[in-house]
């Protein structure tokens, strides 16, 4: 067993990391879900779905016009994809991947698909509803591939966040171009581990099953769908109970049109409003029902004792600039075990208008609900990026600190920041310049010192992680009143 944080000694768990730890010798039962990516609402889901979309209609282009020596060529540089070490293997990672016979085997699918010739399949998630042969193991293959490019950009950033040492030019692999629609290769710096290079994932696409699935749709949707039309004319399906009750029986429906994907492309194309159903419907419950949690991916710690852990280790951590970095790296996964799902992809000192400004850290503000949602849906504040400064030290927090950070806000990289510090004597008096700040146009930041950090682990160690949203409510209602 090689875990990725032990291997270069980051001392942090998976609650603290932005990306799955993997098992580099053992492949992890995850996959990378091509529809959460096209819902999630952060730039970097967007620019992975543009390259998801490019590919897909590409093939699907070279497919309808039939251009089958450009379509497998296509599909042939789909190779497997261990570097993330996700999938369903036991032993080593190898990704089942879709190059040679595979790609000639799926270029047959779906060439021969209705769904494809029709224009029904417009998505690489549409793939598990109506293409035999093509289950979320490809699908999560194919898309790895697609995206390989932005995961290995988000791979460098974690490694430099994380100060771990890349390896010198490693085969990048196939690289989608999006612009060109073509395979490139390339030579890039990557971790490497036992002589095998890796890729990071973050934790905010993958899932354990994906988000679309053939048999689901079928027995909840579509069958649901012919069981009140069954009953609305009154067909020989229909059954009278005792009580003189009407009923279509799901086993009859299942009898007269038997699990057929082929089958199932007919029907939706017959019947769209079913089809937007179903997606609808995951597309509002995908943020509760089917997000990967920290503790699906490691058990051994709970949220309640993780939070202790943190509360204790603050305490110990000396202000002042020789202790800097060790609370650099604290508040890192402090930040990520507080605030993840909704603040993702940190990256570390930000370069900004050429390189004459840094930034400690930068957030994508991914939040669909609460605090980080509210601040841009309710209260109109740009806030895609969520910069983010560590302060060591106890200093009274004045106006150039204030400054420093809001000076660093733009339209384009938001107007919105969180200053770490570690006290002051006077916190009402801080909230006031920060409000100064606000009321100037210059930018909105709250200040979490010490105490405000250990309020919202006491929280999370009580089982009340859900008041974080109501604290964070307070301080910045006190800012823009």
């Amino acid at each position: 067993m090689t875990i990725f944080s032990k291997h270069f000694n980051l001392n942090k768990c998976q609650y603290e990391l932005d990306f799955v730890d993997i098992d580099t010798e053992r492949d992890c039962p995850l996959y990378i879900d091509p529809f959460a990516i096209s819902i999630n609402n952060d730039d970097w889901s967007y620019q992975c779905n543009l390259y998801i979309v490019s590919f897909f209609q590409a093939a699907l282009d070279y497919i309808r016009d039939g251009s089958d020596k450009e379509a497998q060529e296509l599909l042939n540089n789909l190779n497997e994809p261990n570097e993330t070490c996700l999938g369903l293997s036991l032993k080593q990672p190898q990704g089942k991947g879709v190059s040679g016979k595979q790609a000639i085997d799926i270029y047959n699918k779906l060439s021969e698909s209705k769904a494809a010739k029709t224009g029904l399949l417009s998505e690489l998630s549409d793939c598990d509803l109506f293409i035999e042969g093509i289950g979320h193991d490809k699908i999560s293959d194919i898309t790895t591939n697609i995206i390989r490019k932005l995961l290995i950009e988000y791979t460098k950033n974690q490694c430099e966040l994380h100060n771990i040492k890349l390896s010198g030019k490693v085969a990048s692999g196939k690289l989608w171009d999006v612009d060109n629609k073509k395979w490139h290769q390339d030579y890039v710096e990557l971790p490497v581990i036992n002589n095998k290079k890796i890729i990071l994932v973050p934790k905010s696409i993958v899932r354990f099953k994906l988000s679309l699935e053939g048999r689901e749709y079928y027995n909840h949707f579509v069958l649901n769908f012919l069981q009140q039309e069954n009953l609305n004319s009154n067909s020989g399906l229909v059954r009278i109970l005792k009580n003189g009750a009407r009923k279509v029986y799901k086993k009859d429906l299942k009898n007269q049109h038997p699990f057929d994907k082929e089958w199932l492309a007919e029907f939706s194309k017959n019947n769209p409003s079913v089809l937007i159903q179903y997606k609808e419907s995951k597309k509002s419950n995908l943020n509760e029902s089917n997000l990967v949690e920290n503790n699906d991916l490691n058990d051994q710690l709970d949220e309640a004792s993780l939070a202790k852990l943190f509360s204790d280790s603050l305490k110990k951590i000396q202000p002042g600039p020789t202790s800097a970095t060790i609370f650099h790296s604290y508040m890192i996964g402090v930040i990520e075990f507080i605030f993840w799902p909704n603040l993702i992809y940190p990256q570390k000192e930000h370069e900004i208008h050429e390189g004459r400004k840094r930034i400690d850290m930068i957030y994508t503000n991914a939040a669909k609900n609460g605090f980080f949602y509210r601040i841009h849906t309710a209260h109109h504040i740009s806030s895609n990026l969520i910069m983010v400064e560590c302060k060591n030290y106890n200093n009274e927090i004045k106006n150039p600190e204030l400054d420093q950070l809001s000076g660093r806000f733009s339209i384009n990289r938001g107007k919105f920041g969180i200053l770490l510090y570690r006290d002051t004597d006077d916190y009402e008096e801080l909230l006031i310049r920060c409000k100064d700040t606000a009321s100037d146009g210059r930018g909105f930041i709250i200040p979490l010192g010490d105490k405000q950090i250990l309020e919202m682990l006491s929280l999370i160690q009580i089982n009340s992680r859900d008041k974080v949203d109501y604290f964070l409510d307070n301080i910045f209602s006190k800012i823009i009143s």
